[in-house]
């Protein structure tokens, strides 16, 4: 078997984090285009109750992506650092491990979403057709939730396996095909959100043989081996990857409150809007999640060797390019709304107009999901599961309020203003923190530099 040795990063901190956040970043994007795509053809082929039933099922696609990441991002983490302390057998181990969690987990999700999918449609508020089409979609990806799971955590073994590149190429394959898919399902055989959901899931499914190839190919560096599921390293995966899960179970939840909040006080164009607002949105999340994922491995490389400064400078970094990036994206977007807008609805004076106040008032603290979603990844690349929890709870927690109360008094745009104005709240109390956090690795590496020079001096 081969042996495991741990990766040299490159000299320059920015040459290590690039290496992995542009890979993370295109892989991120591709990734999205799953929900982007289904969106550009279920807005032109089905139209804006498409579009109103599509978004009725976000809430469960959060809940199954979050799964995956619970999965790929806490094993990723694991895989990391024991690489980085050259543990052959137990980086062996947690690749196996995290298999049978993505099996696992992934079939108990589609007994629980098959059996649950059509009530929680009904709590948000989804009625006739909206109805009838958002079941069709939800009904499909409820049977193949182990597919899509394994579609968002196995890329990340791959990539932290030291294959960014490999890892990318997957989730484009996977991402290509289900484009084509869409175009043959929706726009040729017209089979309407069932077709578009039957896409993502044959696409998601070369995406996870691929990934399978590459586990038991000569070009792994931790090759797939038969050993027995550890129980140890499993409770350390989720525990280091239960952020991500809370974090969206968190987007869950606000998106099926934000849907039965724009039926209760607007209608399906409203909603509408949201779909595209949020479609909008998550070209921006994809982006920074991508960029911040690209933390992840070196981050926790450098923790296992001990390189406190290089962790710091990864962070400067990393939140330099996420929070300038998404200002620049809320600039862009206020400045040209219809154009934005126009890609995923036909030409719908009042679609376009609901969307354009979205855009106005719902993204405009676009920048600040960025720097909480890096907050929550940098904890868990330093093994800080308590504090990556609580951001993820915390900006839950934080936002009900702003949703319970703001409608009351301002109607639909408080609806809208209700998720900037929590992240401003919450982001004063997250960004302490995580200087905090910086500041005791700065003290791990004067004390040891201190300890360096004593040894020297004395010799």
């Amino acid at each position: 078997m081969p042996t495991v040795t741990p990766t040299q990063p490159p000299k320059s901190v920015a040459q290590a984090f690039w290496r992995f956040a542009i890979p993370s970043i295109v892989a991120m994007l591709v990734s999205g285009l799953y929900q982007i795509i289904d969106g550009f053809f279920v807005g032109h082929y089905v139209g804006s109750e498409g579009l109103a039933g599509i978004n009725m099922a976000m809430p469960l696609l959060g809940l199954i992506m979050g799964f995956g990441l619970l999965i790929g991002m806490g094993g990723g983490s694991v895989l990391s650092q024991y690489r980085g302390e050259n543990n052959d057998s137990a980086t062996r181990s947690t690749l196996v491990t995290a298999l049978f969690l993505v099996v696992g987990i992934g079939l108990l999700a589609s007994l629980v979403f098959t059996a649950l999918g059509k009530s929680s449609l009904h709590l948000q508020g989804a009625t006739g057709n909206t109805l009838m089409l958002s079941w069709q979609y939800v009904e499909i990806m409820s049977y193949g939730a182990f597919i899509s799971i394994g579609a968002s955590a196995m890329p990340m073994l791959v990539r932290n396996d030291d294959s960014p590149n490999m890892a990318t190429l997957f989730i484009v394959v996977g991402a290509l095909l289900n484009i084509v898919l869409d175009y043959i399902f929706l726009g040729t055989l017209g089979m309407g959100l069932k077709g578009a959901a039957v896409a993502t899931l044959i696409a998601q499914l070369a995406t996870c043989v691929l990934c399978l190839q590459y586990f038991t190919s000569s070009k792994a560096k931790t090759v797939l081996s038969l050993r027995q599921f550890d129980k140890n390293i499993a409770k350390r995966i989720i525990q280091l990857g239960a952020s991500n899960l809370v974090m969206f179970i968190y987007m869950s939840f606000i998106i099926a409150l934000h849907n039965r909040l724009f039926i209760d006080y607007g209608d399906t164009t409203q909603l509408a809007a949201f779909a595209i607002v949020g479609y909008l949105a998550s070209c921006y999340y994809f982006f920074a999640e991508g960029l911040v994922s690209g933390l992840q491995p070196p981050v926790s490389y450098y923790l296992g060797a001990k390189q406190y400064q290089r962790i710091i400078q990864t962070v400067k970094l990393a939140f330099s390019v996420t929070v300038g990036s998404g200002i620049v994206v809320v600039i862009v977007l206020n400045l040209f709304p219809e154009f934005f807008a126009s890609f995923f609805a036909n030409v719908n004076e009042p679609l376009i107009e609901a969307t354009k106040v979205g855009i106005r008032l719902h993204l405009m603290a676009l920048f600040l999901d960025g720097f909480l979603f890096m907050a929550s990844i940098y904890f868990v690349a330093v093994g800080k599961s308590g504090q990556a929890l609580f951001v993820s709870v915390g900006n839950m927690v934080v936002q009900l309020p702003f949703l319970l109360i703001l409608p009351r008094f301002f109607g639909i745009e408080g609806v809208w203003l209700a998720v900037p104005l929590s992240n401003i709240a919450f982001t004063a109390i997250v960004l302490p923190l995580l200087f905090m956090n910086l500041k005791g690795l700065m003290r791990l590496y004067r004390s040891e530099n201190a300890q360096v020079m004593t040894l020297t001096n004395f010799s």
